[in-house]
């Protein structure tokens, strides 16, 4: 896929069967009755490809809004645009689907129009973790997409799939290991603290912190590759140059069911479990039409169909989806997942950044 954060959307690039109409919605007569419109923006790459094509038609025909997509660029980038945007009273986009992070460092301007839970029918089937607030519990974001960074291996390598996230500290697997490059996108922090320091509670101070990048540390001669680039490590896992690391769940089992050697394990401890919201800026004026699309994307039925064509993980309960046990295996887990410490990486980011630098991936 094209990455979501950081480049995530390049994942999605063999991605993006059409969906079917589904789940119309009975629209209120005066959305209707008039020209509506929508700016919304969505990761770049094949990831917009695959909303342009089948998603946003099948909600422009359901409600009459009409969509004009925006590519959003990676990382925070987007999140200065719409800041400087809002601040001459203009929105790039309505509505974007935003990073748990940049969410978070939005609130304290508040950059994000509070949506109103009311008007979101399946709001109570949300999963609360993805479902962001602003301290006095006004709603700033709602889930659109998840996905699961998992423990991937090469299966000629690997003939028996690894077990927990500790496998891959094992001395027998020096060299052998591709990891993102990036705490906030590697999400490695909250592996170590989960699988040896009893939970991410481990990350509430800055000395147990410290404590985890040392343990962390401990994987450095394991690690052959830190890669910022995906498609360089999918290419050494398929090949067995670099035959274990993490990757994601979702990309792993097309390529799998794709005949590559390749198999995507969620540990014992869980699999990552990162995310992107619905947020609408505070400088749109299409209030009421952005209701009506993050209430049409939290349907069970399109839910359902963006894990069956798109290949995201729900952000409803499981068990409001129509999604079989083989559909739901194919991208998401029944083990707890590990969930990102976002706050570390709005309050802490310049000093997890100057340690991460100094202890994990300096030579």
């Amino acid at each position: 896929m094209k990455r979501i954060l950081n480049g995530q959307v390049s994942r999605r690039a063999v991605l993006g069967a059409g969906l079917a109409t589904a789940g119309m919605l009975a629209m209120p007569s005066i959305l209707r009755a008039q020209d509506k419109s929508l700016k919304i923006g969505v990761y770049g790459g094949y990831f917009k490809k695959s909303f342009d094509e089948n998603i946003f038609p099948e909600f422009t025909k359901a409600t009459g809004i009409a969509v004009e997509s925006i590519a959003e660029p990676t990382g925070e980038a987007w999140l200065v645009q719409l800041e400087q945007a809002a601040k001459a009273g203009q929105a790039p986009a309505d509505v974007s689907m935003m990073s748990q992070t940049s969410t978070l460092k939005g609130l304290p301007t508040e950059l994000w129009t509070p949506i109103d839970s009311a008007r979101i029918k399946n709001f109570d089937s949300l999963l609360p973790h993805f479902i962001s607030k602003y301290p006095d519990g006004r709603v700033a974001g709602v889930g659109a997409v998840a996905w699961y960074i998992t423990l991937v291996t090469n299966t000629e390598v690997f003939k028996e799939p690894p077990v927990s996230w500790a496998d891959m500290w094992d001395p027998a697997n020096a060299d052998k290991l591709g990891l993102l490059a990036l705490a906030s996108n590697s999400f490695l922090l909250e592996v170590t603290s989960t699988t040896f320091m009893g939970g991410t509670k481990a990350l509430d101070t800055e000395e147990g912190i410290l404590k985890t990048m040392e343990k962390l540390a401990e994987l450095k001669p394991n690690v052959r590759l830190w890669y910022r680039d995906e498609a360089q490590f999918e290419q050494a896992l398929k090949s067995g140059e670099i035959p274990m690391g993490q990757y994601y769940h979702d990309v792993t089992g097309l390529a799998a069911a794709d005949g590559q050697p390749v198999r995507s394990t969620f540990p014992k401890e869980g699999g990552i479990q990162d995310s992107g919201n619905w947020v609408l800026s505070r400088a749109s004026e299409k209030v009421d039409e952005a209701h009506v699309f993050i209430d049409y994307m939290s349907q069970p039925a399109i839910q359902g169909l963006m894990s069956r064509k798109v290949g995201t993980a729900p952000t409803l309960k499981k068990e409001v989806l129509d999604l079989t046990a083989e559909e739901f295996a194919a991208v998401s887990s029944e083990i707890p997942p590990i969930l990102p410490r976002y706050d570390l990486y709005t309050t802490k980011s310049d000093w997890i950044n100057q340690k991460w630098t100094e202890l994990i991936v300096a030579a």
